[in-house]
Protein backbone atom coordinates (compact mmCIF):
# COMPACT_ATOMS: atom_id res chain seq x y z
CA UNK A 1 0.00 0.00 0.00
CA UNK A 2 1.34 3.49 -0.75
CA UNK A 3 2.01 5.85 2.19
CA UNK A 4 1.18 9.32 2.19
CA UNK A 5 2.92 11.90 4.56
CA UNK A 6 1.37 15.78 4.01
CA UNK A 7 1.00 18.84 5.80
CA UNK A 8 4.56 18.45 6.45
CA UNK A 9 7.99 20.91 6.41
CA UNK A 10 10.15 18.61 4.22
CA UNK A 11 13.51 19.14 3.51
CA UNK A 12 14.61 17.29 0.90
CA UNK A 13 18.19 17.73 0.47
CA UNK A 14 17.62 18.66 -3.72
CA UNK A 15 18.76 22.19 -4.67
CA UNK A 16 16.36 22.44 -7.15
CA UNK A 17 13.26 21.61 -4.84
CA UNK A 18 14.71 22.31 -1.50
CA UNK A 19 11.40 22.09 0.63
CA UNK A 20 7.74 20.24 0.03
CA UNK A 21 4.98 19.56 2.02
CA UNK A 22 4.17 15.78 0.79
CA UNK A 23 5.95 12.70 0.54
CA UNK A 24 4.88 9.23 -1.14
CA UNK A 25 6.59 6.26 -1.35
CA UNK A 26 5.92 2.34 -1.58
CA UNK A 27 7.88 -0.58 -1.18
CA UNK A 28 10.32 1.16 0.91
CA UNK A 29 11.01 3.75 -1.68
CA UNK A 30 9.99 7.25 -2.51
CA UNK A 31 7.79 7.24 -5.10
CA UNK A 32 6.60 11.18 -5.35
CA UNK A 33 7.35 14.06 -3.62
CA UNK A 34 5.54 17.57 -3.65
CA UNK A 35 3.02 19.84 -2.42
CA UNK A 36 -0.14 18.37 -0.87
CA UNK A 37 -2.69 18.73 -3.82
CA UNK A 38 -0.23 16.98 -6.45
CA UNK A 39 0.55 13.77 -3.52
CA UNK A 40 -3.25 13.23 -2.54
CA UNK A 41 -4.83 14.04 -6.16
CA UNK A 42 -2.59 11.54 -7.35
CA UNK A 43 -2.36 9.01 -4.75
CA UNK A 44 -5.08 9.52 -2.51
CA UNK A 45 -7.24 6.32 -2.94
CA UNK A 46 -6.15 3.27 -1.52
CA UNK A 47 -3.38 5.14 0.38
CA UNK A 48 -2.44 5.25 4.23
CA UNK A 49 -1.87 8.79 4.66
CA UNK A 50 -0.65 10.98 7.62
CA UNK A 51 -0.97 13.75 8.89
CA UNK A 52 2.39 15.54 9.79
CA UNK A 53 1.10 18.85 11.34
CA UNK A 54 3.62 20.92 9.86
CA UNK A 55 6.30 18.76 11.48
CA UNK A 56 9.87 19.08 9.95
CA UNK A 57 10.94 16.09 7.82
CA UNK A 58 14.26 15.40 7.34
CA UNK A 59 16.24 12.60 5.00
CA UNK A 60 17.30 9.80 7.85
CA UNK A 61 20.57 10.96 8.97
CA UNK A 62 23.93 8.94 8.85
CA UNK A 63 26.29 8.11 11.34
CA UNK A 64 30.21 8.20 8.70
CA UNK A 65 32.19 6.39 11.60
CA UNK A 66 31.01 4.78 14.55
CA UNK A 67 32.50 1.56 16.40
CA UNK A 68 28.72 -0.06 16.90
CA UNK A 69 30.21 -3.43 19.03
CA UNK A 70 32.23 -0.80 21.16
CA UNK A 71 29.44 1.73 21.22
CA UNK A 72 26.70 -1.15 22.40
CA UNK A 73 28.87 -2.80 24.60
CA UNK A 74 29.94 0.70 26.46
CA UNK A 75 26.41 1.16 27.16
CA UNK A 76 26.88 -1.38 29.85
CA UNK A 77 30.20 -0.47 30.92
CA UNK A 78 31.52 1.94 33.85
CA UNK A 79 31.04 5.77 32.52
CA UNK A 80 34.52 6.84 33.27
CA UNK A 81 34.28 10.38 31.33
CA UNK A 82 34.17 12.50 34.45
CA UNK A 83 35.51 15.76 35.68
CA UNK A 84 38.22 14.25 38.04
CA UNK A 85 40.17 10.63 37.85
CA UNK A 86 38.66 10.38 42.09
CA UNK A 87 34.92 10.51 40.51
CA UNK A 88 36.12 7.68 38.20
CA UNK A 89 37.58 5.83 40.62
CA UNK A 90 34.66 5.91 43.01
CA UNK A 91 32.30 4.90 39.88
CA UNK A 92 34.82 1.64 39.19
CA UNK A 93 34.54 1.13 43.24
CA UNK A 94 30.57 0.71 42.89
CA UNK A 95 30.56 -1.17 39.87
CA UNK A 96 33.02 -3.99 41.77
CA UNK A 97 30.66 -4.50 44.86
CA UNK A 98 28.02 -5.36 42.23
CA UNK A 99 29.90 -8.51 40.39
CA UNK A 100 31.35 -11.75 41.28
CA UNK A 101 34.63 -11.84 42.35
CA UNK A 102 36.98 -12.92 39.41
CA UNK A 103 34.76 -11.26 36.97
CA UNK A 104 36.16 -8.38 34.37
CA UNK A 105 35.40 -4.74 35.43
CA UNK A 106 35.12 -2.77 32.30
CA UNK A 107 34.94 0.67 31.68
CA UNK A 108 35.65 3.54 29.06
CA UNK A 109 35.66 6.99 28.65
CA UNK A 110 39.10 8.78 30.80
CA UNK A 111 40.65 11.78 29.48
CA UNK A 112 43.82 12.34 31.40
CA UNK A 113 44.17 15.69 29.90
CA UNK A 114 40.61 16.72 31.82
CA UNK A 115 42.72 15.38 35.03
CA UNK A 116 44.90 17.86 34.59
CA UNK A 117 47.07 15.61 31.98
CA UNK A 118 47.33 12.94 34.39
CA UNK A 119 47.96 9.42 33.90
CA UNK A 120 46.22 6.58 36.45
CA UNK A 121 47.79 3.79 36.83
CA UNK A 122 47.94 0.24 38.47
CA UNK A 123 48.77 0.83 42.14
CA UNK A 124 45.29 3.32 41.82
CA UNK A 125 42.93 0.59 41.10
CA UNK A 126 44.60 -1.82 43.01
CA UNK A 127 43.71 0.11 46.35
CA UNK A 128 40.50 0.27 45.45
CA UNK A 129 39.43 -3.34 44.29
CA UNK A 130 41.93 -6.78 43.88
CA UNK A 131 38.97 -8.95 43.27
CA UNK A 132 38.64 -8.46 39.49
CA UNK A 133 40.78 -7.62 37.02
CA UNK A 134 40.07 -4.12 36.00
CA UNK A 135 40.75 -2.85 32.50
CA UNK A 136 39.46 0.58 31.38
CA UNK A 137 39.79 2.41 27.76
CA UNK A 138 40.62 5.67 27.72
CA UNK A 139 38.21 8.44 25.47
CA UNK A 140 40.22 7.82 22.49
CA UNK A 141 40.21 4.31 22.37
CA UNK A 142 43.73 4.74 21.70
CA UNK A 143 45.22 4.14 25.51
CA UNK A 144 43.83 1.87 28.22
CA UNK A 145 44.55 1.15 31.90
CA UNK A 146 44.79 -2.17 34.00
CA UNK A 147 44.94 -3.07 37.69
CA UNK A 148 47.92 -5.74 38.14
CA UNK A 149 45.21 -8.30 38.43
CA UNK A 150 44.38 -7.69 34.20
CA UNK A 151 48.07 -7.40 33.63
CA UNK A 152 49.25 -10.64 35.24
CA UNK A 153 46.24 -12.29 33.33
CA UNK A 154 47.68 -10.70 30.15
CA UNK A 155 51.09 -11.88 31.39
CA UNK A 156 52.65 -8.03 31.03
CA UNK A 157 55.47 -7.96 33.09
CA UNK A 158 58.94 -5.85 33.19
CA UNK A 159 60.37 -8.38 31.08
CA UNK A 160 57.37 -7.72 28.16
CA UNK A 161 58.58 -6.37 25.24
CA UNK A 162 57.09 -3.38 23.31
CA UNK A 163 54.91 -4.89 20.69
CA UNK A 164 55.15 -3.35 17.06
CA UNK A 165 52.71 -0.72 16.96
CA UNK A 166 52.41 -0.04 20.68
CA UNK A 167 53.97 1.20 24.34
CA UNK A 168 53.63 -0.32 27.99
CA UNK A 169 54.25 2.79 30.03
CA UNK A 170 56.81 2.31 32.38
CA UNK A 171 57.94 3.41 35.99
CA UNK A 172 61.98 4.14 36.16
CA UNK A 173 62.29 1.08 37.60
CA UNK A 174 60.85 -0.57 34.12
CA UNK A 175 57.40 -1.79 35.93
CA UNK A 176 54.15 -1.45 33.92
CA UNK A 177 52.13 1.14 35.41
CA UNK A 178 49.16 -0.03 33.91
CA UNK A 179 48.66 2.29 31.39
CA UNK A 180 48.87 0.50 27.41
CA UNK A 181 48.83 2.36 24.22
CA UNK A 182 47.95 1.87 20.94
CA UNK A 183 48.50 -1.63 19.66
CA UNK A 184 49.81 -2.52 23.30
CA UNK A 185 46.21 -2.69 24.66
CA UNK A 186 46.00 -5.75 22.70
CA UNK A 187 47.65 -7.44 25.11
CA UNK A 188 45.00 -7.23 27.67
CA UNK A 189 42.31 -6.67 25.39
CA UNK A 190 42.45 -10.14 23.88
CA UNK A 191 42.44 -12.09 27.62
CA UNK A 192 39.29 -10.34 28.03
CA UNK A 193 36.54 -12.79 27.69
CA UNK A 194 34.17 -12.55 24.61
CA UNK A 195 30.50 -11.27 24.80
CA UNK A 196 28.72 -14.53 22.85
CA UNK A 197 27.39 -13.94 19.47
CA UNK A 198 23.75 -13.91 21.21
CA UNK A 199 24.81 -11.33 23.86
CA UNK A 200 26.58 -9.09 21.35
CA UNK A 201 22.99 -9.23 19.16
CA UNK A 202 21.26 -8.52 21.88
CA UNK A 203 23.25 -5.37 22.77
CA UNK A 204 23.75 -3.87 19.43
CA UNK A 205 19.97 -4.74 18.96
CA UNK A 206 19.43 -2.08 22.05
CA UNK A 207 21.92 0.19 20.72
CA UNK A 208 20.32 0.87 17.63
CA UNK A 209 17.43 1.35 19.40
CA UNK A 210 19.28 4.53 20.97
CA UNK A 211 20.67 5.67 17.42
CA UNK A 212 17.09 5.87 15.80
CA UNK A 213 16.02 7.87 18.59
CA UNK A 214 18.87 10.28 17.98
CA UNK A 215 17.75 10.16 14.20
CA UNK A 216 20.26 7.77 12.87
CA UNK A 217 18.76 5.64 10.00
CA UNK A 218 22.48 4.83 8.41
CA UNK A 219 25.84 4.04 10.11
CA UNK A 220 29.54 3.14 8.76
CA UNK A 221 30.79 0.65 11.42
CA UNK A 222 34.53 0.29 12.05
CA UNK A 223 34.21 -2.51 14.50
CA UNK A 224 35.20 -6.14 13.99
CA UNK A 225 33.10 -8.91 12.11
CA UNK A 226 32.01 -10.03 14.86
CA UNK A 227 29.98 -7.02 14.72
CA UNK A 228 29.49 -8.17 11.42
CA UNK A 229 27.57 -11.61 12.48
CA UNK A 230 25.74 -9.66 14.98
CA UNK A 231 23.99 -7.18 11.76
CA UNK A 232 23.60 -10.53 9.73
CA UNK A 233 21.35 -12.04 12.75
CA UNK A 234 19.34 -8.67 13.18
CA UNK A 235 18.59 -8.95 9.43
CA UNK A 236 17.54 -12.53 8.79
CA UNK A 237 15.11 -12.13 11.86
CA UNK A 238 13.87 -8.62 9.71
CA UNK A 239 15.29 -6.65 12.89
CA UNK A 240 18.15 -4.74 11.82
CA UNK A 241 16.93 -0.81 11.71
CA UNK A 242 19.82 0.58 10.22
CA UNK A 243 21.43 0.76 6.72
CA UNK A 244 24.53 -0.29 7.12
CA UNK A 245 28.27 -0.35 5.53
CA UNK A 246 30.26 -2.33 7.59
CA UNK A 247 34.36 -1.50 6.98
CA UNK A 248 36.57 -4.82 6.83
CA UNK A 249 39.39 -4.30 9.98
CA UNK A 250 43.25 -5.18 7.93
CA UNK A 251 43.63 -8.13 9.30
CA UNK A 252 40.29 -9.60 7.31
CA UNK A 253 41.20 -7.99 4.11
CA UNK A 254 42.77 -11.95 2.81
CA UNK A 255 40.05 -13.78 4.18
CA UNK A 256 37.47 -10.64 1.95
CA UNK A 257 39.45 -11.43 -1.24
CA UNK A 258 39.34 -15.03 -0.95
CA UNK A 259 35.64 -15.35 -0.54
CA UNK A 260 35.06 -12.05 -3.12
CA UNK A 261 33.55 -9.81 -1.07
CA UNK A 262 33.81 -5.85 -2.50
CA UNK A 263 32.84 -2.97 -1.83
CA UNK A 264 28.95 -2.48 -2.16
CA UNK A 265 28.68 -6.40 -1.95
CA UNK A 266 25.74 -6.78 0.03
CA UNK A 267 22.04 -6.78 1.07
CA UNK A 268 20.40 -2.96 0.59
CA UNK A 269 20.53 -2.62 4.60
CA UNK A 270 23.98 -3.99 4.71
CA UNK A 271 26.82 -3.67 2.77
CA UNK A 272 30.56 -3.77 2.67
CA UNK A 273 32.28 -0.98 2.32
CA UNK A 274 36.16 -0.45 2.62
CA UNK A 275 39.19 -1.79 3.95
CA UNK A 276 40.19 -0.09 6.99
CA UNK A 277 43.41 1.18 8.44
CA UNK A 278 45.70 3.25 10.68
CA UNK A 279 48.27 5.68 10.30
CA UNK A 280 49.01 6.84 13.29
CA UNK A 281 47.32 7.16 16.98
CA UNK A 282 45.13 9.92 18.87
CA UNK A 283 45.36 13.27 19.88
CA UNK A 284 45.05 12.47 23.40
CA UNK A 285 48.14 10.07 24.34
CA UNK A 286 49.91 12.01 22.09
CA UNK A 287 50.24 9.09 19.33
CA UNK A 288 49.46 10.92 16.92
CA UNK A 289 52.17 11.30 14.28
CA UNK A 290 53.32 15.04 13.69
CA UNK A 291 55.58 16.86 10.94
CA UNK A 292 57.24 18.61 13.70
CA UNK A 293 57.41 18.14 17.63
CA UNK A 294 54.59 18.19 19.93
CA UNK A 295 54.60 21.53 21.63
CA UNK A 296 56.73 21.99 24.41
CA UNK A 297 59.23 19.29 23.41
CA UNK A 298 62.07 18.63 21.57
CA UNK A 299 62.26 14.93 20.16
CA UNK A 300 58.30 13.71 20.23
CA UNK A 301 56.47 13.46 16.86
CA UNK A 302 53.85 10.75 17.92
CA UNK A 303 53.43 7.28 16.24
CA UNK A 304 53.98 6.78 12.61
CA UNK A 305 52.24 3.54 12.07
CA UNK A 306 52.31 3.20 8.50
CA UNK A 307 54.05 4.73 5.89
CA UNK A 308 53.05 6.48 2.33
CA UNK A 309 54.63 3.10 0.52
CA UNK A 310 53.24 0.65 3.05
CA UNK A 311 49.39 2.33 2.47
CA UNK A 312 50.49 2.07 -1.29
CA UNK A 313 51.25 -1.47 -1.63
CA UNK A 314 47.93 -2.63 1.00
CA UNK A 315 46.11 -0.28 -1.41
CA UNK A 316 47.15 -2.15 -4.55
CA UNK A 317 46.21 -5.99 -3.06
CA UNK A 318 42.55 -4.24 -2.26
CA UNK A 319 41.79 -2.57 -5.07
CA UNK A 320 42.44 -6.04 -7.48
CA UNK A 321 39.49 -7.59 -4.96
CA UNK A 322 37.37 -3.88 -5.59
CA UNK A 323 37.94 -3.09 -2.16
CA UNK A 324 38.94 0.97 -1.51
CA UNK A 325 40.84 1.98 1.69
CA UNK A 326 39.50 3.97 4.40
CA UNK A 327 42.56 5.37 6.29
CA UNK A 328 42.60 6.68 9.82
CA UNK A 329 45.22 9.41 10.41
CA UNK A 330 45.06 12.42 12.46
CA UNK A 331 48.54 13.82 12.51
CA UNK A 332 49.29 16.43 10.22
CA UNK A 333 52.43 13.59 9.36
CA UNK A 334 49.59 10.98 8.63
CA UNK A 335 47.61 12.50 6.82
CA UNK A 336 50.48 13.71 4.29
CA UNK A 337 51.54 10.33 4.17
CA UNK A 338 48.06 9.04 3.52
CA UNK A 339 46.90 11.94 0.99
CA UNK A 340 49.89 11.05 -1.08
CA UNK A 341 49.40 6.94 -0.75
CA UNK A 342 45.68 7.32 -1.57
CA UNK A 343 46.26 9.88 -4.55
CA UNK A 344 48.02 7.20 -6.00
CA UNK A 345 45.46 4.68 -5.84
CA UNK A 346 43.02 6.78 -6.95
CA UNK A 347 45.09 7.32 -9.96
CA UNK A 348 45.63 4.09 -10.27
CA UNK A 349 41.93 2.95 -10.15
CA UNK A 350 41.52 4.87 -13.12
CA UNK A 351 43.62 3.51 -15.27
CA UNK A 352 42.18 -0.28 -14.59
CA UNK A 353 38.60 -0.04 -13.93
CA UNK A 354 35.55 2.21 -14.20
CA UNK A 355 34.59 1.42 -10.63
CA UNK A 356 33.75 4.16 -8.64
CA UNK A 357 35.72 2.82 -5.19
CA UNK A 358 35.30 5.96 -2.75
CA UNK A 359 38.72 6.33 -0.74
CA UNK A 360 38.21 7.91 2.32
CA UNK A 361 40.62 9.69 5.37
CA UNK A 362 39.17 8.84 8.77
CA UNK A 363 39.24 11.86 11.05
CA UNK A 364 41.89 13.87 9.22
CA UNK A 365 41.86 16.46 12.24
CA UNK A 366 45.12 18.39 11.79
CA UNK A 367 46.59 19.23 8.29
CA UNK A 368 49.48 21.94 6.73
CA UNK A 369 48.23 24.68 4.41
CA UNK A 370 50.14 22.84 1.14
CA UNK A 371 49.06 19.09 2.17
CA UNK A 372 45.28 20.89 2.36
CA UNK A 373 45.88 21.89 -1.31
CA UNK A 374 47.08 18.67 -2.27
CA UNK A 375 43.16 17.27 -1.09
CA UNK A 376 41.80 19.70 -4.21
CA UNK A 377 40.50 17.19 -7.36
CA UNK A 378 42.18 14.20 -5.44
CA UNK A 379 38.90 12.33 -4.82
CA UNK A 380 39.32 11.55 -1.69
CA UNK A 381 36.50 11.86 1.07
CA UNK A 382 37.37 13.80 4.20
CA UNK A 383 35.54 10.96 6.75
CA UNK A 384 35.51 13.78 10.11
CA UNK A 385 33.96 14.00 13.28
CA UNK A 386 32.64 17.85 14.22
CA UNK A 387 31.91 17.37 18.10
CA UNK A 388 35.96 16.19 18.68
CA UNK A 389 36.45 19.63 18.22
CA UNK A 390 34.75 20.41 21.27
CA UNK A 391 36.39 17.87 23.20
CA UNK A 392 39.79 18.34 21.53
CA UNK A 393 40.21 21.88 21.43
CA UNK A 394 42.44 22.44 24.86
CA UNK A 395 44.37 19.60 24.00
CA UNK A 396 45.12 20.55 20.30
CA UNK A 397 46.08 24.08 21.73
CA UNK A 398 48.46 22.88 24.58
CA UNK A 399 49.91 20.09 21.94
CA UNK A 400 49.58 21.54 18.74
CA UNK A 401 49.92 25.36 19.16
CA UNK A 402 49.31 27.53 16.05
CA UNK A 403 49.24 24.40 13.66
CA UNK A 404 45.39 24.40 15.53
CA UNK A 405 44.59 26.56 12.83
CA UNK A 406 44.11 23.75 10.50
CA UNK A 407 42.83 21.56 12.68
CA UNK A 408 39.39 20.55 12.75
CA UNK A 409 39.30 22.64 9.14
CA UNK A 410 36.04 21.58 7.91
CA UNK A 411 35.37 24.79 5.79
CA UNK A 412 38.80 24.66 4.38
CA UNK A 413 38.72 21.02 3.39
CA UNK A 414 35.33 21.87 1.61
CA UNK A 415 36.25 24.62 -0.28
CA UNK A 416 39.06 22.42 -2.21
CA UNK A 417 35.76 20.43 -3.48
CA UNK A 418 36.51 17.44 -0.95
CA UNK A 419 33.09 15.80 -0.01
CA UNK A 420 32.59 15.42 3.78
CA UNK A 421 31.07 12.94 5.49
CA UNK A 422 30.17 13.42 9.33
CA UNK A 423 29.99 10.75 12.16
CA UNK A 424 30.45 10.48 15.78
CA UNK A 425 33.39 7.71 16.46
CA UNK A 426 31.17 7.14 18.91
CA UNK A 427 31.77 5.69 21.85
CA UNK A 428 34.64 8.35 21.76
CA UNK A 429 31.60 10.79 21.41
CA UNK A 430 28.03 10.24 21.62
CA UNK A 431 26.20 10.04 18.50
CA UNK A 432 23.67 12.44 19.26
CA UNK A 433 24.02 14.26 15.32
CA UNK A 434 22.78 17.45 16.40
CA UNK A 435 25.68 18.03 19.02
CA UNK A 436 27.95 17.82 16.45
CA UNK A 437 26.11 19.80 13.87
CA UNK A 438 25.99 22.82 16.32
CA UNK A 439 29.68 22.11 16.54
CA UNK A 440 30.32 22.29 13.06
CA UNK A 441 28.35 25.30 13.01
CA UNK A 442 29.51 27.32 15.71
CA UNK A 443 32.87 26.08 16.26
CA UNK A 444 31.97 27.02 20.42
CA UNK A 445 33.16 24.68 22.37
CA UNK A 446 32.37 24.50 26.05
CA UNK A 447 33.16 27.72 28.48
CA UNK A 448 35.17 29.09 25.25
CA UNK A 449 35.61 32.79 25.99
CA UNK A 450 35.03 33.95 22.31
CA UNK A 451 31.36 34.07 21.15
CA UNK A 452 32.72 33.81 17.55
CA UNK A 453 34.17 30.53 18.32
CA UNK A 454 37.63 28.50 17.95
CA UNK A 455 39.14 29.54 14.51
CA UNK A 456 35.36 30.72 13.19
CA UNK A 457 36.69 30.73 9.46
CA UNK A 458 36.11 26.89 9.70
CA UNK A 459 32.36 27.49 10.42
CA UNK A 460 29.69 25.81 8.31
CA UNK A 461 26.66 26.62 7.02
CA UNK A 462 23.77 24.10 8.83
CA UNK A 463 22.98 23.19 5.49
CA UNK A 464 26.77 22.21 4.85
CA UNK A 465 26.85 20.55 8.19
CA UNK A 466 23.44 18.55 7.57
CA UNK A 467 24.85 17.26 3.58
CA UNK A 468 27.95 16.30 6.13
CA UNK A 469 25.23 13.51 7.62
CA UNK A 470 23.04 13.26 4.71
CA UNK A 471 24.38 13.31 1.15
CA UNK A 472 28.44 12.54 1.89
CA UNK A 473 27.88 9.78 3.67
CA UNK A 474 25.88 8.61 0.86
CA UNK A 475 28.41 9.88 -1.52
CA UNK A 476 31.73 8.32 0.47
CA UNK A 477 29.94 5.11 0.22
CA UNK A 478 28.27 5.30 -3.58
CA UNK A 479 25.32 5.32 -2.71
CA UNK A 480 24.17 8.93 -4.08
CA UNK A 481 21.26 8.23 -5.94
CA UNK A 482 19.27 5.85 -3.62
CA UNK A 483 20.71 7.41 -0.17
CA UNK A 484 20.76 11.07 1.49
CA UNK A 485 17.70 12.36 -0.04
CA UNK A 486 14.27 12.98 0.16
CA UNK A 487 13.54 12.82 -3.88
CA UNK A 488 11.50 10.17 -6.39
CA UNK A 489 13.53 5.98 -6.47
CA UNK A 490 15.43 6.97 -3.12
CA UNK A 491 14.92 4.88 -0.27
CA UNK A 492 12.40 6.12 2.21
CA UNK A 493 14.69 6.71 5.07
CA UNK A 494 13.87 10.30 6.93
CA UNK A 495 13.20 11.76 10.27
CA UNK A 496 11.18 13.73 11.91
CA UNK A 497 11.41 16.85 14.61
CA UNK A 498 9.10 18.75 16.26
CA UNK A 499 11.06 21.81 15.36
CA UNK A 500 12.57 23.40 12.30
CA UNK A 501 16.72 23.18 12.62
CA UNK A 502 16.68 26.13 10.38
CA UNK A 503 14.70 28.68 12.13
CA UNK A 504 15.70 27.99 15.83
CA UNK A 505 18.25 30.27 16.96
CA UNK A 506 21.61 28.25 16.54
CA UNK A 507 22.60 27.77 20.50
CA UNK A 508 19.86 25.27 20.32
CA UNK A 509 20.54 22.72 17.87
CA UNK A 510 22.02 20.14 20.84
CA UNK A 511 18.30 20.39 22.11
CA UNK A 512 16.77 19.16 18.99
CA UNK A 513 15.25 15.60 19.86
CA UNK A 514 13.90 13.44 16.97
CA UNK A 515 9.59 12.29 17.51
CA UNK A 516 9.72 9.60 14.60
CA UNK A 517 12.49 7.42 12.69
CA UNK A 518 11.61 6.09 9.46
CA UNK A 519 13.72 3.19 7.65
CA UNK A 520 13.00 1.83 4.10
CA UNK A 521 9.50 2.94 4.78
CA UNK A 522 8.84 1.27 8.22
CA UNK A 523 8.49 3.67 11.06
CA UNK A 524 11.11 2.43 13.52
CA UNK A 525 10.59 4.96 16.10
CA UNK A 526 7.97 6.94 16.86
CA UNK A 527 6.41 9.11 19.26
CA UNK A 528 4.20 11.80 17.73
Amino acid sequence: MIQILYNGNVYTQVKERTRVSALAFLDGRVIACGSDDEILSQFKHHSKITNMEQRTILPGLTDAHIHLSLYALNLLRVDCETNSMQECIERVQVKGKLIPPGKWLLGHGWNQNTWSNQFGNKEILDSIDNQHPIYLTAKSLHAGWANSVALQYAGISSTTLDPDGGVIQRDIQGEPTGILFESAMDLVANVIPKPTETDLTNAISRAQNQLNKYGITGIHDFDSMDCFNSLENLLENTQLNLRVIKNIPLDFMDEALRLSIHSGFGNPLLKFGSVKLFADGALGPKTAAMLHPYQSTVDDFGMLLLKEEEIFEIGKKALAGRLPLAVHAIGDRANREVINALTKLIQLRKTISNNPLRYRIEHLQVITPSDLEMLRGSGIIASMQPYHMISDQKMADRNWGKRSEFSYAWKSIADTGTVLAFGSDAPVESPDPFSAIYAAVSRLPNTFPDPDGWYPQQKLTLEDALSGYTEGPAYATCQEKTVGKLLEGYFADLIVLEEDPFLIPQQRLPDLTTSATMVAGKWVMKGF
